[in-house]
């Protein structure tokens, strides 16, 4: 089988080209160059340029063909263009999962077909696997990789049937320190290198350093909201149906600046998002404040004392049945209906206990415990044992 290997020039894609030779493939390496301005990395050299080099001797020392694709004016396109227009509307966008639906199980995945592929692979920790319905129609299966620690699905999540159908992840049956070992055995360029912390295939990049770069700054102020504010006393009122209640638990809360204390100022309300407490400048409190809330139109960052504050916290979340993917078509909730999953709507985040349910216009999440800063515009992603089934985008 004809594989082509998304070689980024990190140990996690080198490996996973080495293991696809091992079994017998025929191999072919592409390098994407997504970005080309070294003035908001933070090195001076631009990081692509190692990257590739580190690639290219990768690819020279497992005897692959290699290649480099300047997908850069795709990727500002279709990823940077639009991070910035969620963050100018208050919105907190996860670029990497956009990056695996719009370039590489998208454009990228093209470009390797139309070089003859039968499959795309990436060093995803994640698994794909698939099993036939009874008509004979094969399903394939997001599940999660096998190292908790580095479990890469979240970042899938908005992969479909047909992608997943050419998709290929070879070290999602490993651990991180495995991926290494098997690199440093075969004296792999890349087998010490450090995980990149930036954006997908950017490189080291600073997010505010970013932002500011289009966003201009814009003077606003910060107010305090406190824990004893009539926002947060309403009794919990009756509800006519499951319905109103999940639109009730998922409400954004119209905060104003009356009903707090300007304590400071900020440069741009777009450069924050829910949950932040670093970089606000405050002072005089005993715990940190963290932002819950931000006024767009009149610039107001609105902040809470404490990680237990009340504004912060969510019991639901709503989805707009526009914003919806299943990756599992079969199991697509129809209006009225429910079903218990485990879920999350960060990376990093711990799968919670919770309960989807779908209404003619939206799906709500319901979690069983509280939720900590649940933002506009991230993906929630859900899951049935290990195996992600959909994703959406929180409204």
């Amino acid at each position: 089988m004809k594989v082509v290997v998304g070689l980024s020039g990190g140990v996690d894609s080198s490996v996973t080209a080495y293991l696809l030779q091992q079994q017998g493939h025929e191999v072919v390496a592409l390098f994407m160059r997504n970005w080309n301005d070294a003035s908001v990395t933070l090195e001076d050299e631009c990081p692509w340029i190692e990257d590739s080099n580190d690639a290219l001797m990768v690819a020279q020392k497992l005897g692959i063909p290699f290649q480099v694709i300047d997908m850069s004016e795709l990727y500002k396109e279709r990823i940077v263009d639009y991070m910035f227009a969620e963050y100018e509307k208050g919105r907190t966008p996860n670029p990497d999962v956009l990056c695996n639906r719009e370039v590489k199980f998208d454009v990228f995945m093209k470009t390797a077909m139309s070089l003859g592929a039968d499959k795309v692979a990436t060093g995803h920790y994640a698994r794909v696997n698939s099993t036939f319905d009874e008509n004979g129609k094969e399903i394939f299966h997001l599940l999660a990789g096998k190292d908790n620690n580095k479990d890469q699905s979240y970042f899938l999540c908005q992969l479909s049937q047909d992608q997943l159908s050419k998709a290929l992840f070879p070290i999602g049956e490993l651990t991180k320190p495995q991926v290494r070992e098997i690199a440093k055995e075969i004296g792999l360029v890349t087998a010490d290198k450090k995980d990149s912390q930036g954006l997908c295939f950017i490189g080291k990049v600073s997010l505010p350093q970013f932002l500011q770069q289009q966003l201009k700054p814009n003077e606003g102020e910060i107010v305090e909201i406190f824990k004893d504010s009539p926002l947060f006393s309403e009794e919990k009122p009756e509800f006519a149906s499951k319905e109103e209640e999940l639109e009730f638990l998922s409400r954004k809360i119209n905060y104003k600046k009356s009903d707090g204390k300007v304590i400071g100022k900020h440069q741009g309300a777009q450069f924050f998002t829910i949950g932040q407490s670093r970089g606000l400048g405050i002072g005089g409190h005993k715990e940190s404040c963290f932002i819950i809330s931000r006024e767009m139109e009149n610039n107001i960052i609105f902040v809470g004392e404490g990680s237990h504050f009340p504004g912060l916290h969510k019991k639901a979340l709503k989805i707009d049945n526009s914003e919806l993917h299943w990756v599992r078509e079969d199991m697509k909730l129809q209006n009225g209906e429910s079903m218990e999953v485990m879920a999350r709507f960060r990376y990093r985040q711990s799968l919670q206990k919770a309960t989807l349910y779908q209404f003619e216009n939206a799906l709500y999440i319901e979690f069983d415990e509280l939720q900590s800063a649940i933002a506009e515009g991230q993906f929630a992603a859900w899951y049935i044992d290990d195996e992600l089934i959909g994703s959406g985008v929180i409204a």
